[in-house]
């Protein structure tokens, strides 16, 4: 067992291949819980235009999650650039990430469908927070292990760590203002999620 231990998961282009597969399915999984406003219900064009109004609350947060995996696929992809082998114990933490991934498509359904509970979006939240949480791990993990190519500076490796936190700080907020208010809530997030995906236009906001 301790040498099958020894070689096993040492491939990083087969995690990453994985990765890229499983962000795919749950990526396009999102996009299942929208559905075109039911024909019997539809009689005018203000009826349609109502009925797509209606249909507001799913699509913000499925656009919320579509950023939000893109995020992290972003992040586990800069992850995976350093890497230079694999080992079974990393294997598996990228495992419970993807796993984490996987859980996106409920946590937003949950989300959508009770959007104005705040249950609905501290589990939603957790989601979040078991991704950043996992990533954290897997980065401390390669480091740890000397997993990472020659030349990885300090100020590299320091950037990835505090970009996660930053992050992760900035969700945990974003969730406790669920108690003032759930559309408040869902705003700051979907402002962390934008600051993060435009940033590095942004001069000081790209640090963070």
């Amino acid at each position: 067992m301790g040498t099958y231990n020894h070689f096993a998961g040492q491939s990083a282009e087969r995690l990453a291949a994985l990765s890229d597969g499983v962000f795919a399915v749950a990526m396009t999984l999102l996009v299942l819980d929208l559905h075109a406003p039911a024909m019997e219900v539809v009689h005018s064009e203000a009826d349609l235009l109502a009925a797509l109004w209606a249909l507001g609350p799913r699509l913000l947060v499925y656009m919320m999650s579509f950023l939000t995996l893109g995020i992290f696929w972003v992040g586990q992809q800069t992850q995976l650039n350093f890497i230079e082998r694999s080992n079974r114990h990393l294997s598996w933490i990228h495992l419970g990430f993807l796993f984490a991934v996987t859980l996106m498509p409920f946590s937003t359904a949950l989300m959508a469908e009770f959007i104005a509970y705040r249950t609905a979006l501290v589990l939603y939240w957790l989601n979040i927070l078991g991704l950043g949480v996992l990533l954290f791990l897997s980065w401390w993990y390669l480091e740890r292990a000397a997993l990472v190519k020659p030349g990885l500076t300090p100020g590299i490796a320091a950037a990835v760590c505090r970009r996660i936190i930053y992050s992760q700080s900035l969700y945990a907020v974003g969730a406790a203002l669920c108690v003032f208010s759930t559309t408040l809530s869902l705003g700051f997030i979907v402002l962390v999620q934008l600051n993060y995906a435009i940033a590095p236009r942004l001069g000081v906001l790209a640090r963070l």
